[in-house]
């Protein structure tokens, strides 16, 4: 080994040592920065670079579990199981500080006991973010001491169970909310989210135990959600701009659904004048259609500059309620629409009543749009030929037919409408 040594260049070897001091004498900020950009499992091996490097990771604030994190190479799920609750357990007991952000979400996850040790151990410090996705079993109950983590700006929950004690006053720091695949009853959901007064952000997808969504929420700029339910009212929502609605229904339960009170359409608006971006996505528009559907909004929706939305052109009452938000928004700016196909009226009717319709209306903000899943109803082109004619500062319409078949003859039909604005060009995207 020392005739070796003799041949490498001292200069070399000098190199070596610079290279090794100047890591471990890198910054704090710096090494923190470093170690917040990889994954946990690669922070712990950062460890063997110097004796200085050997315990940074203990003290970082965001630990994640997951499927990058929590290699394992095992079909056994006991084995799977005993070595996650190990290596949570293990980063825990080493970890030195203030736990800020927590996640724990593997594939091969389960709803295990070990999980409510965790939260009581992070309900003792000051977590800022707790993320449980449970992707494997039944629901598992979220253990009460959660409801202790008054600290929490953003809290994400899947397949679990709510059941928050009676005592429970709301999360006091709490912005985000995501909760999917979730079960809790009725007055439950509803305190949740009327006692997080600072709540700017809720996502709902998938829930069980519950179905009138009574969202109060005076701080709230985000709400996207999908699912079954009966009824939705927004109460002090004047701050809302963001809105995505999914009602999730198959055609088998369509009949037996309870639709909300009369005037959906203008119940749903009250309380959302602020609203710049709305997607009504699978059935929630022919909730809005139920009963009568008035011509325009009472209140107009000055700042709405982004709507999609999901229609049966057969439905003459859905056609309608479109005509209805698109004479509403006087400031759109984009429009999307993907055609759902049901039977409903006869297209004679459905064509002559939206004709009648088509008056006196003009979109003069309106400079991008895209239809897809049309097949050449007769409704559908009167439709897209009302759009041209109405639009004068069109740019863009994007065109996308269900299938193949007739899209040819399409074309040559959507060729031939007249156009409003000069500039406007129509865009066929193959199906």
């Amino acid at each position: 080994m020392s005739v070796m040594k003799q041949h490498i260049p001292s200069n070399f070897l000098c190199n070596a040592e610079l290279e090794v001091d100047n890591i471990s004498n890198l910054p704090a900020q710096i090494v923190d920065k470093i170690l917040s950009h990889l994954s946990l499992r690669d922070a712990v091996r950062t460890s063997v670079l110097s004796s200085k490097w050997r315990n940074k990771w203990v003290t970082l604030p965001n630990l994640v579990f997951d499927n990058q994190s929590l290699l394992i190479s095992s079909q056994d799920q006991t084995f799977i199981k005993n070595k996650i609750v190990n290596i949570v357990d293990h980063v825990l007991l080493l970890h030195s500080g203030p736990i800020h952000k927590f996640k724990l979400s593997h594939r091969d996850l389960q709803g295990v006991c070990d999980i409510d040790r965790w939260i009581l151990f992070l309900s003792r410090g000051a977590v800022k973010e707790f993320i449980l996705e449970i992707w494997k079993g039944h629901r598992y109950k979220l253990h009460s001491s959660i409801y202790l983590c008054q600290k929490l700006n953003h809290l994400e929950l899947f397949n679990c169970l709510l059941k928050p004690p009676l005592t429970f006053s709301g999360f006091k720091s709490l912005k985000s909310l995501d909760l999917q695949h979730i079960t809790m009853e009725q007055d439950a959901f509803e305190q949740l989210v009327s006692r997080c007064h600072l709540l700017e952000r809720l996502t709902l997808m998938n829930f069980e135990g519950f179905s009138d969504l009574k969202i109060h929420a005076p701080n709230l700029l985000f709400f996207d959600v999908g699912g079954v339910f009966e009824d939705i009212n927004f109460m002090n929502t004047f701050n809302l701009a963001i809105v995505s609605i999914g009602l999730y229904v198959n055609p088998g339960f369509d009949k037996n659904l309870t639709l909300g009170s009369a005037g959906n359409l203008v119940k749903f608006f009250a309380h959302l004048p602020r609203l710049q971006r709305l997607e009504v996505q699978s059935f929630f528009l022919k909730y809005l259609a139920d009963n009568k559907v008035p011509g325009r909004l009472p209140t107009p929706c000055d700042e709405l500059s982004f709507l999609s939305i999901r229609i049966n052109f057969n439905h003459l009452d859905e056609c309608l309620a479109a005509l209805c938000l698109l004479r509403s928004s006087p400031n759109l700016q984009e429009l999307e629409m993907l055609a759902r196909t049901e039977e409903q009226s006869t297209l004679r009717t459905v064509a002559s009543v939206m004709e009648e319709n088509y008056q006196n209306c003009m979109f003069n903000q309106l400079r991008h749009v895209k239809i897809a899943g049309i097949t050449g109803l007769k409704q559908e082109l009167n439709f897209i030929n009302f759009l041209l004619a109405n639009s004068p500062v069109l740019e863009r319409m994007t065109v996308k037919p269900a299938s193949v078949d007739g899209a040819w003859e399409m074309l040559k039909e959507l060729l031939r409408f007249r156009r409003a604005s000069v500039q406007a060009e129509i865009v066929y995207v193959d199906p």
